[in-house]
């Protein structure tokens, strides 16, 4: 059978009436309706693809062609639509138009990463090039498509960008867990603690009674403390732990600690 790229106004997909359907703004969502959509599982109705293109054919098109695999799909015509309505603890992805009216793709890519809520990316476009590509890969998306491009190429992204933010979810729940360790030291603790990732080669208790004016007992008791806090055996499992975060957070948890 033969499949119609995307990107190609295609006369099905127009309204009753024969004429596009302007976008006003608003997302619609759409979903399998079959029985074998349904049947997908829970996995994927906990996914959603984010599509952000001001064509209302391409919109209607590439919905279908989602919603149809059983995954959850809201579309948007413009970026800031997109923005007011998305929630970052959802997972999911987002299909995006290069070449948006107002607000650009390029524009609303920073904007979500900045905002701190990393989001698979998948660029569409009718008139990109290779600067183009490159700046939208360099900034974090994961392809760059170019219109009229064939739907499985589309669907075959999508379920690599759905292993991407299972990667990035799992990412955020390491990183909030080990935050989570770090906020129970005391002030004092988070001292000693800072004291050793900045110092490395001076880590023995009276290197460190040392450095902050007490006596070695009362660094081995502290020591304690921080290791059974953070649930490891040995100071060099410190080093370890920290080094799934990222160093500027570490350092700025740890001076809002010493703070208190």
């Amino acid at each position: 059978m033969r499949r119609t790229p995307i990107g190609v106004p295609n006369p099905r997909l127009l309204s009753p009436a024969g004429t596009r359907q302007p976008g006003n703004g608003h997302c619609t969502s759409a979903s399998g309706g079959d029985a074998a959509a349904a049947d997908n599982g829970r996995e994927e109705a906990d996914f959603t693809v984010y599509l952000v293109d001001d064509d209302p054919d391409v919109r209607r098109a590439l919905s279908r062609a989602i919603s149809t695999r059983g995954l959850a799909v809201s579309t948007f015509d413009r970026a800031e639509a997109f923005l007011q309505a998305f929630d970052p603890a959802r997972p999911g992805c987002l299909i995006l138009d290069y070449g948006l009216p107002g607000m650009s793709g390029l524009d609303l890519q920073a904007q979500v990463v900045d905002q701190g809520h990393p989001l698979p990316i998948i660029f569409i476009t009718g008139h990109g090039g290779v600067g183009e590509a490159v700046q939208a890969i360099r900034g974090g998306a994961i392809d760059f498509l170019e219109k009229p491009f064939r739907q499985d190429r589309l669907i075959e992204r999508i379920q690599a960008a759905r292993g991407v933010a299972a990667e990035m979810a799992a990412a955020r729940a390491q990183q909030s867990e080990l935050t989570a360790r770090l906020r129970r030291l005391t002030p004092r603790e988070a001292e000693i603690v800072r004291h050793m990732l900045d110092t490395p080669a001076e880590i023995s208790s009276k290197e460190v009674g040392r450095h902050l004016d007490i006596s070695p007992r009362t660094v081995d008791h502290h020591r304690a403390r921080i290791l059974e806090k953070l649930e490891v055996a040995s100071v060099i499992e410190i080093f370890g732990l920290v080094a799934e975060l990222p160093r500027d957070m570490v350092g700025d948890l740890l001076s809002s600690l010493i703070a208190e």
